[in-house]
Parts: C-alpha cells; sequence; structure tokens
C-alpha cells in the first residue's frame, strides 16, 4: 500500500508497521483476496475517530466492498458522518465469526475467525457515483433488491451521505484450525473439536400493511434458502 502522497509506507513482511500485531503473528494474512472475501462477508464494521474535541468514537454501520475501498452512507443529520465526509483519519474493524474451537480446557478454547483493521480516509460521493454507492450497499445486504424496488427520490438523496473510504492500510487475521490440547489433556475424558456456524435467514415475515396477493421477491426467497456449508 501506498500513501496519500504516493510515498511506500514502513512494511516488514508485507504487514504495514503501524497496524502489525505484537502476538499471534502467525494467524496474520497478507493476501488482499482474503480481505475481499471478509468485507464480502460481513455487511457491518465499526468505525473508529476522533472529534475536534479530542474526544473518541467507534460506531457501527453497514459498509460495503468497492474495490480495494469500502462504501459506507448515513443521514445527513448525523454529526459524524458529516465529520467523516471531511476527511478526518478513520480506522474500520470487521469481523466475521466462522465457529467455535472446543478444546479439552477453558484456556485452550477459541473462535474460528476472520478479522481486519483498515485505517484511511472517506471522501463524499456525489451524482452517479452516489447513487452507485447506494445501490451497492443495498444489494450487498440484499442481493438482487435494487431491481425490485423503486428509485430513490430526490428528497432521500439530499437526506443521504454516501461515503467511500480509501483504504491506505489493513491487517487481516485468521483463526482456524483444530485445538492444540496439552498431552494430559488429550488423555482425559473431554470431548474435543470445532463447531462451525452456519448462517441463514429461517423465515421471512410479512408486513402488517402488505397486500394481498404479493408474494415473496426472488432477493428473499434467496436468503431464505438455507446454507449448504459452513460458513467461512
Amino acid at each position: 500500500m501506498t500513501s496519500p502522497n504516493g510515498t511506500e509506507r514502513g512494511r516488514r513482511d508485507g504487514v504495514p508497521e503501524r497496524v502489525r500485531p505484537s502476538r499471534l503473528t502467525e494467524r496474520v494474512s497478507t493476501d488482499r483476496e482474503v480481505l475481499r472475501r471478509l468485507l464480502a462477508d460481513v455487511p457491518v464494521g465499526h468505525v473508529g475517530f476522533v472529534t475536534e474535541n479530542g474526544q473518541p468514537y467507534v460506531i457501527p454501520t453497514a459498509i460495503s466492498a468497492d474495490g480495494d475501498n469500502v462504501l459506507l452512507h448515513g443521514s445527513t443529520g448525523s454529526r459524524w458522518m458529516r465529520l467523516l465526509a471531511t476527511g478526518v483519519p478513520v480506522s474500520l474493524a470487521v469481523t466475521a465469526l466462522d465457529g467455535l474451537l472446543v478444546a479439552r480446557s477453558a484456556f485452550e478454547s477459541s473462535m474460528h475467525y476472520r478479522s481486519a483493521v483498515l485505517f484511511g480516509r472517506c471522501a463524499a460521493l456525489e451524482g452517479e457515483e452516489k447513487l452507485a454507492a447506494l445501490d451497492a450497499l443495498t444489494d450487498a445486504l440484499i442481493p438482487g433488491r435494487v431491481a425490485e424496488v423503486r428509485r430513490p427520490s430526490a428528497k432521500e438523496l439530499a437526506a443521504t451521505i454516501a461515503l467511500r473510504l480509501t483504504v491506505e492500510d489493513w491487517t487481516v487475521k485468521v483463526s482456524a484450525g483444530q485445538p492444540d490440547d496439552l498431552a494430559e489433556d488429550v488423555a482425559g475424558p473431554a470431548w474435543a473439536g470445532v463447531v462451525p456456524l452456519v448462517r441463514h435467514y429461517p423465515e421471512a415475515l410479512d408486513a402488517p400493511d402488505l397486500r394481498p396477493g404479493i408474494g415473496l421477491p426472488p432477493s428473499v426467497r434467496r436468503l431464505l434458502q438455507p446454507e449448504n456449508e459452513p460458513a467461512g
């Protein structure tokens, strides 16, 4: 990665120095495709920033990948969205829980997860870029939904901020594998293994004011199809 002025940041083994983990470095991945898959799988990220008076905030928000960058959106009435639009430094944390690692002791038990922390700055999008960003965010949450609903009105667009987070640095950690128990625990009676987490929507509930004869759209029907494989 390069900084905004094009200079190469300090890196070692492909990991920027400012985001290099101090422990469990064997879980670090420098594969950008791992980051892309994580951003495609997780609809919510946590944005961290510091306000003008030095107050730190972490805000959960919907996200969508935009190539190697990330899209965000919110209300024009949101003070923090307006602040992000000025280009202050931000971080974005994204985590997917893929299962539980059940060891023969509480100490060795853990989780299967993929997590990333990204650093960069946001810029507001306008015109066709803004509309495309809002479409991408909608389809990231409910794939295919944009084609099923009306286009946003001028009033709705005026009430919404769309931001692109240009990613300057990032780091990804992946926890997978099997329990690593002590020999004496392996010889004991406790069960050990992995419990994968499978994510899906079990049902769709009609709105109370839904007109008779309106069935589930294809986008929602696809959401209700159970996953055939464990998450991740």
